[in-house]
């Protein structure tokens, strides 16, 4: 009988892959992953979150409708998401992350032509074989839905983790709503949040484990005793 792997170890071993083995995961496994992420919480149970699994061909014709947006600079969000949004310590972060990850790829601060492509690998789901796509039902107001799905896509991750497996939470995928809803005949009335690329990780790559610098308690957390 397999153990179970300890919290601790499968939320620190977590990471969010961006090279993966094309090697198809298989359904039995994905429906495991799926079946753990359906007891995440949201408020009243609600479970407002609806789901789409692209795998195989239809995998392949969205990546392709997604890159041909893209190059045409058709841009059609959701929910409007924008890196310009961000300020101070969290603009900080986010180029921190941005700089850890492009000097493990290898690229340097002023390849741009080589960044743009990095850039544009989030809608090839980073060789990824399966892309779970993250839709807000239409109820209540957006922020509250918006929490109950981000509940279910961490939930996804951890149990992606502790079966083996490894996945990424894409938001940019979201700026490209309108392709997903037209590529695959998804209600509009749906509000794509995010997408999540995954697969079985490419081992040793180093875009798979460069680290990153998680803020102190102190700093995100305050007591009040």
């Amino acid at each position: 009988m397999q153990h179970a792997m300890p919290f601790h170890e499968v939320v620190r071993r977590r990471r969010s892959a961006r090279s993966f083995l094309p090697d198809r995961v298989p359904d039995a496994l994905i429906q495991a992953v799926a079946d753990d992420a359906r007891y995440a919480p949201s408020n009243s149970n609600i479970q407002p979150w609806v789901v789409h699994i692209a795998s195989g061909a239809t995998r392949d014709r969205l990546s392709k409708a997604m890159l041909d947006a893209a190059a045409e600079e058709r841009m059609t969000p959701d929910v409007p998401f924008s890196y310009d949004d961000l300020y101070g310590v969290y603009k900080e972060r986010q180029q921190a992350q941005g700089a850890a990850y492009f000097q493990a790829a290898g690229i340097s601060r002023d390849a741009a032509e080589q960044r743009r492509f990095a850039i544009l690998r989030n809608l090839e789901f980073f060789g990824a074989p399966h892309v779970c796509l993250l839709f807000m039902a239409p109820v209540y107001e957006t922020v509250r839905v918006a929490g109950d799905v981000g509940m279910y896509g961490q939930t996804f991750l951890l149990s992606l983790a502790a079966h083996g497996l490894a996945g990424i939470p894409q938001t940019l995928l979201s700026l490209f709503a309108g392709t997903v809803h037209e590529t695959l005949g998804i209600d509009p009335s749906l509000k794509m949040l995010f997408g999540i690329s995954f697969g079985y990780p490419e081992p040793d790559n180093p875009v798979n484990t460069f680290p990153l610098d998680k803020a102190p308690i102190g700093e995100t957390m305050t007591f009040h005793r």
